[in-house]
């Protein structure tokens, strides 16, 4: 993690078991701080409300703002709105490690709990595989598969086939 993601640390040593709240803004120089990053731009608010107790602890993010998205069809840069929860929990445990995707052991000695690459991953998870901008989105909505059987007909079929096809119904 880069030293200037420090600011996305919350310390937990020394807190007591109850609720906190924290609010930490993201900004084009948060996602410079990321090599190949599907996000380059944007601006917004991460709210994490933290619930610690003496076995873990819980951390609800909510993601609120805005990232700059390059449309798939016209190339044409947009605001994509962004407006995401979720909850990450750590268990106390004897060393750190990954239990599942949101689930993480700490030990007692833990200083402090990183939310930038959380913060980096809820954005990136928020961004669409098909990127419109938003001049194209009602355009996406009434796709169907047209089928017309005209082709079908003007085809003649090969009269071997159409033997095989009355033996295959005996």
């Amino acid at each position: 993690m880069v030293k200037r993601l420090k600011t996305y640390q919350i310390d937990i040593f020394g807190l007591k078991d109850g609720t906190y709240e924290f609010d930490f803004n993201f900004n084009d120089t948060f996602f410079a701080e990321f090599e190949n990053s599907l996000v380059n731009k944007g601006e917004g608010t991460c709210k994490v409300l933290m619930k610690k107790t003496d076995s873990m602890i819980t951390l609800e993010l909510t993601v609120l703002g805005a990232i700059e998205l390059e449309c798939d069809r016209s190339l044409a840069s947009f605001d994509y709105p962004i407006n995401v929860s979720r909850t990450i929990m750590y268990k106390y445990g004897n060393k750190e490690k990954e239990l599942s995707e949101d689930v993480f052991m700490i030990s007692k000695t833990t200083q402090g709990i990183r939310v930038g690459s959380f913060l980096y991953e809820i954005i990136n998870l928020a961004v669409p595989m098909k990127k419109l901008h938003p001049k194209f989105q009602d355009e996406g909505k009434d796709d169907e598969m047209i089928f017309s059987s005209a082709f079908e007909k003007a085809v003649s079929v090969d009269p071997r086939w159409e033997t095989l096809k009355k033996l295959n119904k005996q």
